[in-house]
């Protein structure tokens, strides 16, 4: 390890430091890790799991707020509510995360990344996060990670109403009403939010058609079916759609609109007490057009008379799952099959059609003999623009005492090319292949019935990283440069997080990452991404009010591989509350960086051209408040 990370790793020691997340209960189950259903304490790899009453509780504005406060998560967003965000994970790109809402690929598969900002929290009951290489599960892109969302579902026998609403700065309007309930063998539930805010400028720019704020409004629903055909039978439907749209800062009065969907059918099927299937038929959707000055000169290779550009991401997901008991041990063996399909109409005279499929089938092995935790997993993948690859990973987790455990884990990983990065007119480069990694990890957890703590050093290696740096071509005629293989990374780094229960009323949680992501040839940051960053949070309660504050913060960022555009760090300072009126309605309020913080998560300078170097900031909110009330049926 270099030595800045070494000397990150001896500060933890007097850093104290703690993930605003809830407190840790080891009887809790995590799917995620493995694909199947484990108990907590069990699991091997670095996840983090926040339930639906965390997120209640936080009052959090969107997802990538949620996310931002978690161990070894960083984000970007170009903008307030609505424009495109960005998640890393252990200092990996954005593109190097496997999203999945309800088991199901909802991501962009031109751009690679998936719209965190059009996901609703009202709409979410659980996300669970696994960091560290998960390819040899999930296939492609999870050289960083998973991060896995689970939409609202109770499977309450009698009916059970939710409903919320709530006011905040900025003109922000928040509605959300839902009911899950059941009636024999038959569960269902059903799930509606709508957001609507005027926010701010998304550039700090206020000129021309810039010169107004950047709206956003969001309307999306979740549901499902479920029903039991008999004990350990059963069949379920489950759908989500979220339909935004959001005005953004590029001289002309432009918007977006992005609809993203998944549906699925399940059936899970009990067929001996030592095997257990499910089949899940599903698909994904991405669908958004962009609306910008039309180009109404023919002449032109940017002609759009419109000014509408859109673009189309249809997944369609198979996965036939089989988990097998053994005698010591349990075995997973899975087929999967992705089909993508995308369309592409920048103009009329740049856009494309394509179409890629994927096979691929997994085993995996999980034990708990005694002390000991063994996990091992071994995938391959027929891909048919790309070929065939072969992933694995191997973990061993040891418990010393009832309350110390030590983990070791090492896990091969790859990322596809996007379409656009294969096929885009005048750009693409049909000969990229796939972005590889290798990953070596240890950590060491404490947990007793009041304190909950662990430590986690990676190093991960990744090659072939695809960058915007190649010569023009016949194919590719950018400017800023073409697609090629061409650069390796290597990402060292320790996460710790902790959380300690200090009374029955008060608790200090957080985490902090000291971190190395670098470019192996220059020695320079990768893209906005810092060396440190963290949270930490406070929480209290009062008889009903609870109260709490969060600090949140990171390092020097840049927005560019030669590291000449410096995004400064920062710090920012929130607080929550809530007021529990009785047992079903309870008084929310979240008041954002209260000390008025300038600071920055994305800009658009660039090397591109003179005028580029003096472009403006994405804008960030000031202080701002919000306020709610909330009805749960009990």
């Amino acid at each position: 390890m270099n030595k800045k990370v070494i000397a990150g790793l001896i500060s933890l020691a007097f850093y104290h430091t703690t993930s605003a997340t809830e407190s840790i209960n080891l009887d809790e189950v995590v799917v995620t890790a493995s694909r199947t259903s484990q108990a907590r304490e069990n699991v091997i790899g670095d996840v983090t799991v926040i339930e639906r009453q965390e997120i209640e509780r936080m009052g959090a504005g969107s997802v990538t707020d949620v996310l931002r406060m978690q161990p070894g998560v960083q984000i970007n967003a170009n903008g307030g509510a609505g424009t495109e965000s960005s998640v890393y994970l252990r200092g990996t790109n954005d593109q190097h995360v496997v999203v999945l809402v309800d088991g199901l690929r909802i991501n962009s598969a031109t751009k690679g990344i998936t719209a965190f900002e059009n996901i609703p929290l009202a709409q979410i009951e659980r996300i669970e996060i696994l960091r560290g290489p998960a390819s040899s599960l999930y296939g492609a892109d999870a050289i960083g990670g998973v991060i896995q969302i689970f939409t609202r579902k109770n499977l309450s026998e009698k009916p059970l109403i939710n409903a919320a609403v709530g006011l905040g700065s900025f003109n922000t309007k928040t509605a959300e009403f839902g009911i899950n309930g059941g009636a024999n063998a038959l569960k269902y539930g059903l799930n509606i939010s709508s957001m609507d805010t005027d926010s701010f400028s998304a550039k700090r720019i206020r000129t021309g058609e810039d010169d107004d704020n950047d709206g956003y409004h969001n309307l999306s629903a979740s549901g499902f079916l479920e029903l039991e055909l008999k004990e350990g039978h059963s069949w379920g439907l489950q759908y989500f759609e979220s339909k935004g749209r959001n005005h953004f800062d590029s001289g002309y009065n432009n918007y977006a609109n992005q609809t993203l969907q998944s549906y699925a059918f399940t059936s899970k099927n009990q067929f001996t007490d030592s095997w257990h299937s499910t089949f899940k038929l599903g698909m994904g959707v991405d669908d958004s057009d962009s609306h910008a000055r039309p180009n109404t000169n023919p002449a032109s290779s940017s002609y759009n008379p419109s000014g509408v550009s859109q673009f189309l991401t249809e997944q369609q997901q198979l996965t036939w799952q089989h988990d097998i008991r053994l005698p010591l041990g349990a075995l997973t063996l899975a087929y999967d099959r992705l089909e993508q399909d995308v369309e592409s109409q920048s103009n009329v005279k740049t856009g494309f059609k394509k179409e890629r499929n994927n096979d691929s089938y997994l085993a995996s092995y999980l034990a708990d003999i005694d002390k000991h935790s063994l996990q091992l997993s071994l995938r391959e993948d027929h891909n048919t623009q790309f070929g065939n690859y072969t992933t694995g990973g191997a973990g061993y987790g040891y418990r010393v005492t009832p309350e110390w455990r030590i983990t070791t884990s090492y896990g091969k990983a790859f990322k596809a090319p996007t379409f656009n990065q294969l096929y885009f007119p005048n750009f693409g480069n049909p000969n990229l292949t796939p972005e590889k990694s290798d990953n070596l990890e240890a950590g060491i957890k404490y947990a007793d019935q009041k304190l909950h703590m662990g430590l986690s050093i990676f190093e991960n290696k990744v090659r072939n990283l695809i960058a915007n740096s190649g010569p023009i071509t016949s194919s590719c005629t950018f400017a800023t440069g073409c697609p090629i293989n061409i650069n390796s990374a290597t990402i060292q780094g320790a996460t710790i997080d902790a959380s300690w229960n200090i009374t029955d009323t008060l608790q200090l949680s957080g985490n902090f990452t000291t971190q190395s992501p670098r470019d192996e040839s220059t020695d320079k940051l990768l893209t906005r991404r810092g060396n440190r960053y963290g949270s930490l949070s406070v929480l209290h309660s009062w008889a009903d009010l609870q109260w709490g504050a969060e600090l949140t913060g990171a390092s020097t960022r840049y927005n560019d591989v030669a590291n000449e555009f410096k995004m400064s760090g920062y710090t920012l300072v929130n607080l929550t509350a809530n007021y529990r009126i009785n047992p079903e309605w309870k008084l929310e309020m979240r008041a954002n960086n209260i000390l008025d913080k300038n600071y920055v998560l994305s800009t658009s300078k660039s090397a591109s051209s003179i005028s580029a170097r003096n472009n403006p900031d994405y804008n960030t909110a000031g202080s701002n408040l919000f306020v709610g009330l909330r009805y749960n049926m009990q």
